[in-house]
């Protein structure tokens, strides 16, 4: 699986990074994070247990360094003895791994035959076959209780409108070389991030029997139906949920559970709360159903509560209702208890809850799937028999491995990791310390939680130039696990700060709209200056040389920030909103933004639009500012930074536009532009740094 670390070219834009290649000695002597040492990294997702504990099968994701994209392939990890080896590792990739309910055969996805099948595997024979022959990618995957069948999502083409019937089209001459036929669009929610302009098709829901076979679609119409897919009533019915409604895609905070019988299609809604309801899972006797439910007021953030539901009478009821915090993956322990994962304080946790109500928490370091920078992330599956509970076990210096624990009866949880995916590489550098605090923002008092790493070799009797960098969403939320960019950063000499700043998710709901309207704003401009005052105040920071840096919602803080104040010596903003307007009108999340972050649509209140926009206060900046963005982003499209590049431009302000080729909203998917995005910021910053203070 380690790719070998070589030197790679990078080309951006008219900017040019290269590695020079250097003798072997040389590499010896280097004990920081270099960027070719991200190449190298691996990590582990999509965990899951057998039925009865004994293994673990999951993707082992890393970069493949020739083709410059993510590998995945499935390892089988022995819980018992510890040994670690391939299922399926070559040129082709795999996904979505599934156990049958008694562990005998394992489902999976791959490209191996051309195109993405569902294929099995038996673990008696170590073999496999394919058992669908669509001409979609199938996913969300789901056995019957019996065995015998497996569910799963496909999306199918809908059928042509009137209009797109009524165009005629003259016959292409043999061997003619015409345009790209014209491309109709009618749809409401017509294009996403990644995937450009959508073709006209729906999710729908397919079952095949699990030996193979053909693959039968359960639901139609204009509707995308979403996982998981739980099987109910002894494997007769499977509840999805979905928006069945005329006008499901102007109802953004809408959805319900449905059944749909797996004999003759049937459909019944199942609920019909104000919001949406989702994740449904059955509980082991076949009698109750969990699910998640969210309500559906027009905020930008929502709490995720746990709901049991009755199967033979549907009623049901809520547990922890009282609990601040938004509740994720449910999962059977018992018929009396469930496992979920939530958010607390840039942490995913484990824990148990019954169902009278009570929150027992196991352990709190889920999490190292994000290995660009420290979001939260990471997931865990359980057992159905034996108690055994599988997840991504990360830390502030090693991106997700797989761990395991039996579920305890009392308290925390006793953890064994299975494996050590990155001991190779950064087992062979010295990392940045990563260091916890918290602090007051300086406009209300709000109480912020953050983060500094200092560099490797730190020296308390020097002081260091200091990166602020901020996180997305903005509900989302950073932790304390490993980031190859903020680590970078450390590695050549800075202090990276970064913080969940108002409206992060983790801290309750309250925190999290504490930026409702407010976005950005001097208030959580506050938040980032306040702590930098911290850090100065601590005698490590030379306040002659800060620097702002993020990405998303961290760019717009970035842009808005230049607009505020002078204080930093640069700045990098990686695919930053810089006029609200244009924005909201030409990007893929329109729909829900304009719905749930704004008070009326952009002609309604054109001011509030305005006065959120950094273009707003393109005047006042004078800070130097490297925009980086790729050209197919669609969530925050490359006109965005073209406004701001060339407003500062009419300022002669100092400024650089990075245009990543081929790249969409998540710039940093691919390896090479991760490290694009990180050395042109240093070298960015480097122009601007002043000549260092000592203490």
């Amino acid at each position: 699986m380690r790719h070998l670390l070589i030197p790679a070219l990078i080309g951006v834009s008219a900017v040019a990074l290269q590695f020079a290649s250097a003798p072997a000695v040389a590499v010896e002597k280097t004990t920081t994070l270099q960027a070719e040492d991200i190449f190298a990294l691996e990590w582990a997702n999509d965990v899951q247990i057998s039925p009865d504990g004994r293994y673990v099968v999951y993707v082992r994701h890393g970069f493949d360094i020739m083709k410059d994209n993510t590998h995945r392939s499935l390892w089988l990890v022995d819980t018992k003895t510890g040994s670690h080896t391939p299922l399926f590792d070559d040129q082709h990739s795999y996904g979505n791994p599934t156990w049958s309910p008694d562990g005998s055969r394992l489902a999976f996805s791959s490209n191996r035959d051309g195109r993405n099948q569902i294929h099995v595997y038996h673990l008696a024979t170590k073999t496999s076959s394919a058992i669908t022959e669509v001409t979609e990618s199938p996913r969300q995957f789901s056995w019957s209780n019996d065995g015998k069948q497996l569910a799963f999502l496909m999306n199918v083409a809908a059928e042509k409108t009137a209009y797109a019937k009524a165009v005629k089209k003259p016959k292409k001459p043999k061997d003619a070389k015409w345009a790209k036929p014209a491309i109709v669009v009618e749809r409401t929610y017509y294009q996403r991030d990644g995937a450009g302009v959508l073709p006209d098709s729906y999710s729908q829901i397919f079952v095949v029997p699990s030996d193979g076979g053909y693959a039968r679609q359960l639901t139609e119409g204009a509707f995308s139906h979403s996982g998981p897919l739980a099987w109910v009533e002894n494997d007769s019915a499977l509840v999805f949920n979905a928006n069945r409604n005329t006008d499901w895609e102007y109802q953004v905070n809408e959805s319900d559970l449905w059944k749909v019988a797996v004999q003759t299609s049937e459909l019944k809604q199942v609920t019909d709360l104000p919001g949406r309801e989702y994740a449904p899972v059955t509980s082991p006797d076949g009698k109750q159903l969990a699910f998640l439910h969210r309500g559906n007021a027009a905020i930008p953030y929502h709490n995720s509560k746990l709901r049991i539901m009755q199967l033979g009478n549907q009623k049901q009821r809520e547990l922890l209702s009282d609990f601040d915090r938004s509740v994720g993956s449910p999962m059977w322990l018992s018929n009396d208890s469930l496992s979920i994962q939530y958010a607390d304080r840039g942490r995913y946790k484990l824990a148990e809850v019954t169902l009278s109500g009570k929150k027992t928490d196991w352990i709190n370091d889920v999490g190292g799937v994000s290995v660009s920078r420290p979001y939260m992330s990471g997931m865990y599956s359980v057992a159905r028999q034996g108690g055994k509970v599988a997840y991504t076990q990360g830390s502030s210096y090693r991106p997700a491995d797989v761990a395991v624990f039996d579920v305890p009866k009392r308290g925390n949880a006793k953890v064994s990791t299975l494996t050590a995916l990155n001991d190779d590489v950064l087992g062979h550098r010295q990392l940045g310390e990563v260091h916890e605090f918290t602090y007051t923002s300086s406009f209300d008092d709000t109480e912020i939680h953050g983060w500094y790493i200092t560099p490797p070799n730190y020296d308390p009797n020097k002081k260091y130039p200091l990166l602020l960098e901020i996180h997305g969403g903005p509900h989302l939320a950073y932790g304390p696990m490993f980031a190859a960019e903020q680590q970078r950063y450390a590695a050549e000499g800075y202090i990276v700060f970064y913080n969940n700043y108002r409206g992060s998710t983790s801290y309750g709901a309250e925190h999290a709209l504490k930026l409702d309207g407010f976005y950005s704003s001097e208030r959580d401009h506050a938040d980032h200056m306040a702590g930098i005052d911290v850090l100065i105040d601590k005698g490590m920071v030379d306040e002659n040389n800060l620097f702002i840096a993020g990405g998303s919602a961290g760019g717009i803080a970035t842009a808005y920030a230049v607009g505020l104040t002078d204080r930093f010596n640069a700045a990098a903003a990686t695919n930053p909103v810089i006029n609200w307007i244009s924005k909201t009108l030409t990007a893929d999340s329109y729909l829900g933004q304009i719905h749930n972050q704004f008070p009326a649509k952009p002609w309604e209140d054109y001011e509030h639009y305005w006065k959120r926009s950094p273009l707003s206060m393109a005047g006042n900046v004078k800070t130097p500012v490297m925009l980086f963005s790729g050209e197919n982003d669609r969530r925050v499209p490359m006109s965005e930074i073209e406004q701001f590049y060339q407003a500062l431009q009419l300022q002669k302000v100092d400024t650089a536009m990075v245009r990543v080729p081929d790249a969409s909203h998540g710039v940093t998917a691919r390896p090479s532009n991760m490290i694009a995005k990180i050395e042109h910021t240093l070298a960015w910053f480097k122009l601007y740094h002043k000549e260092a203070k000592s203490n």
